[in-house]
């Protein structure tokens, strides 16, 4: 097969991420222990904040933990005292003492499409903690390149084709956010590859809408290999 340009996303793509928020806004919910609301509404409470405050702050387990707040100082039903606030920070901040979880068949599969294409890992969030993850992985040493951005729209898949002269029939981009991997990607002229996954956080999640590229859809990573 020609050589092909493989821009892969990291969380959840690579390794377990969504579920360690999910357990922090379990015990978020716990400790809100509101009277009225079902887990499901202080949800979506958290969802739009979070919609707006991505917009301004970006991602990251420190601004879930300052949405986490947020939601709190909104919803919580006794006296706001800030101890109880930094609390409610604290279930964020322990995300990052969470142990990496690589995915199943990620590792032999990333060797063998780095010995056959060039690999990009492309990821947004805070850029230290990004970095962090990367490290504490181990699975850098597998990508020509890596880059970190604020959001992953089209804007930046165009930037990042440009940057690298990647030609767009060869250039995919493999991930499991129909709103931040594949929809931007497919917009943006390229090919893409979703790999579904059940945690998926709920605002990534959009309807595959399709563009110019090619999509494929794969059960699990480990799938690349008979594509690649």
């Amino acid at each position: 097969m020609t050589s092909q340009f493989l821009i892969i996303d990291a969380d959840d793509t690579l390794w377990e991420n969504n579920i360690y928020f999910e357990r922090a806004f379990g015990e978020f919910v716990d400790f809100l222990a509101h009277s009225t609301l079902s887990p499901g509404q202080v949800r979506d409470v958290l969802d739009e904040i979070e919609l707006a405050n991505a917009k301004i702050h970006g991602y990251g387990s420190l601004n879930f933990g300052r949405n986490l707040a947020e939601t709190y100082r909104h919803l919580v039903e006794r006296e706001v005292r800030e101890e109880d606030v930094r609390t409610v920070m604290g279930f964020a901040e322990r995300i990052l003492e969470c142990p990496m979880e690589v995915i199943e068949g990620v590792a032999e599969t990333l060797e063998y499409l780095a010995a056959r294409h060039d690999l990009t890992l492309f990821t947004k969030g805070h850029p230290d903690e990004q970095t962090l993850k990367i490290e504490r992985s181990g699975l850098g040493v597998w990508f020509a390149h890596t880059a970190i951005v604020k959001e992953k729209d089209a804007a930046a898949y165009r930037a990042l084709a440009a940057e690298r002269g990647m030609d767009p029939a060869r250039t995919w981009m493999i991930g499991n956010s129909p709103k931040s991997d594949v929809n931007p990607a497919l917009e943006a002229g390229l090919n893409a590859v979703f790999v579904p996954h059940a945690h998926t956080w709920v605002l990534e999640k959009q309807e595959l809408v399709p563009g110019a590229g090619r999509l494929e859809i794969v059960e699990s990573f480990g799938e690349l290999r008979r594509l690649f």
